[in-house]
């Protein structure tokens, strides 16, 4: 069973009228503009967007120059450090070839001086040669001079000789021989024995040179009277008293 509950009076007086003017309605009209903050909005943010898009714009510009820059950058220094690269391999071929030009100036400088040694050598050894030499040609000019003296002396002694020889030769009973050596002769000497004039006695006399000697003697004989024979002779150049002292020295040797 239902139960109907109908609006009392007092409800009934409360509703208003169903043709009344609303509360709303009475209000007074008030204009915000609304629409007028929604199209400075829209714009706001066109212009903030277009902001943002030139701003983003910008900084991807900045990035790809700074990245340019820095690839620029890191190109150049690659290049520097090539370049560099090549100045040091430069700078250390030339340090070496400097280097090598000291070595081969050095090295020069010392084959100038061991050729300049080698020169000044030669040069005392030229001039000692020379000093020697013009020595040398002193020393011959002087024995040429006394060989040839001596040989005139000797042709004059010879002159003067040959007759003094045929007289010694007849009176000590002597002749003379060669002995196939140059200059040097054999006096063989008889009539010394007086129990047999025939036996010989003899010498040999080298003349090669300026003094005179007796290289051979038969039989044998004092040694000292020789020499004292010799010396006279080699003093006098007299060959007569000499020829007369080894002759008694001869026959004194054959007793």
């Amino acid at each position: 069973m239902g139960t109907m509950f109908e609006p009392s009076l007092s409800m009934s007086a409360m509703r208003p009228p169903t043709n009344a003017p609303s509360m709303a309605d009475s209000l007074p009209n008030i204009n915000f503009g609304f629409d007028d903050l929604r199209d400075r909005m829209a714009r706001f943010t066109e212009k903030f967007d277009k902001f943002i898009d030139a701003g983003r714009k910008r900084v991807l510009e900045e990035r790809n120059h700074f990245h340019m820059n820095v690839a620029q950058l890191q190109e150049d220094q690659r290049l520097r450090k090539r370049e560099i690269e090549s100045l040091n391999q430069k700078a250390s071929s030339h340090a070496q070839a400097v280097d090598k030009e000291a070595a081969e100036t050095a090295e020069m400088h010392a084959a100038i001086a061991s050729i300049s040694q080698q020169r000044d050598a030669r040069a005392q050894h030229r001039d000692r040669i020379r000093g020697e030499t013009a020595a040398v040609r002193k020393h011959i000019a002087q024995r040429l001079s006394a060989q040839q003296q001596h040989a005139s002396d000797l042709d004059a002694q010879a002159q003067s000789n040959v007759p003094e020889l045929d007289f010694w030769q007849s009176y000590l009973c002597m002749r003379i021989e060669g002995v196939g050596i140059a200059d040097r002769l054999k006096f063989i000497f008889t009539h010394l024995d007086e129990k047999n004039w025939e036996r010989e006695a003899s010498f040999d006399l080298d003349m090669a040179k300026s003094d005179y000697r007796v290289v051979s003697v038969k039989p044998k004989m004092e040694v000292e009277r020789i020499e004292r024979c010799v010396e006279k002779l080699n003093e006098t150049r007299d060959l007569g008293p000499f020829l007369k002292g080894m002759r008694e020295a001869l026959a004194t040797a054959l007793k």
